[in-house]
């Protein structure tokens, strides 16, 4: 088994050494224009030049969850790509979800301001009955940041493609019920995969549907999000304010507005960060499991982007 390492933006020793131990009768190289061809490859936003000079590929890794950027290449024919199932991510996003939410619900950012300035405060406690959570897309991080939330009661709305029963959250699925969900939501959590059917998704139809003083926290990707439509929802005083970890143009401008928008919290796209160490075991055991004709999780449809 001969394996291709191509990952932009990623320092290849430590992947490399990590992949040969677990895959110790495979060949592992870091691929170099004009290299041999190889079976399988481990890759992150490869340029289109690899794709083009390796068409004999049978599989192609995805080092981290979101494949958007690798499905608008031309890929070789018949190639699978293989997404991370989890790797370590969906505790993360958990974490930065629940943590953007209750920031929110608590005030803290209000507080944080009040200490700035020098000025000792209270405000009025919340009702969580007032502050149900729309988490958009229940796969393997959707699911876990919903249930994650309902450890905190807050009331949790759930919303996919296709029905989903995750307990304790209030299932939506398909175009029938988007709009449905996002009136029974005030906080509104994205977490779909890019696609051509999502991107702009996040506009001001969509976000003007969430109940009086909702909140945005997107952490899925920048493309989803329609910006201008949320600065004006912002200012308008329909929305309350946003949390933030990807954007259209990464590193975000200087000049943004979002820097220093007050109802605005950003992050550097950093809410869940590959793991290497979990990463490289799990697609170390789907090569095994390709090796040997086995069925593999976190295969890619085609038609769907996901």
């Amino acid at each position: 088994m001969k394996i291709a390492f191509c990952c932009t933006d990623t320092k290849a020793e430590p992947w490399i050494t990590g992949l040969r131990a677990a895959l110790p009768d495979a060949s592992v190289e870091v691929w170099l224009p004009g290299a041999p061809p190889a079976d399988c490859a481990v890759v992150w936003a490869p340029p289109q030049q690899f794709l083009d000079e390796q068409p004999q590929l049978k599989a192609l890794f995805n080092i981290g969850a979101g494949v958007d950027a690798l499905m608008r290449r031309r890929l070789p024919p018949g190639a699978l790509v293989v997404r991370l199932d989890d790797a370590g991510m969906s505790v993360q996003m958990a974490e930065y979800v629940c943590h953007a939410v209750i920031r929110h619900f608590r005030e803290f950012d209000g507080y944080e301001a009040d200490v700035k300035q020098g000025r000792w405060s209270y405000r009025k406690p919340r009702s969580r009955a007032d502050c149900p959570v729309g988490v958009m897309g229940l796969g393997v991080l959707g699911e876990r940041v919903a249930r994650a939330l309902r450890v905190f009661e807050f009331p949790v709305n759930g919303w996919s493609r296709s029905p989903r029963a995750v307990e304790g959250v209030r299932g939506f699925a398909g175009t029938a019920q988007f709009h449905d969900f996002l009136a029974a939501s005030r906080v509104l959590v994205n977490l779909l995969p890019l696609t051509p059917d999502t991107q702009d998704l996040l506009n001001r139809d969509t976000l003007s549907r969430l109940q009086p003083g909702g909140y945005l926290i997107n952490v899925a990707r920048g493309a989803h999000l329609v910006e201008n439509d949320l600065l004006a929802l912002l200012d308008e005083g329909h929305l309350a304010g946003a949390t933030l970890d990807v954007f259209r143009t990464e590193p975000l401008p200087a000049a943004h507005p979002f820097w220093t928008h007050p109802n605005i919290t950003i992050t550097p796209h950093t809410s869940a960060r590959t793991l290497r160490d979990e990463s490289i075991a799990q697609i170390a055991g789907k090569i095994r499991a390709l090796e040997r004709g086995e069925p593999m999780a976190g295969i890619v449809d085609p038609v769907r982007g996901y």
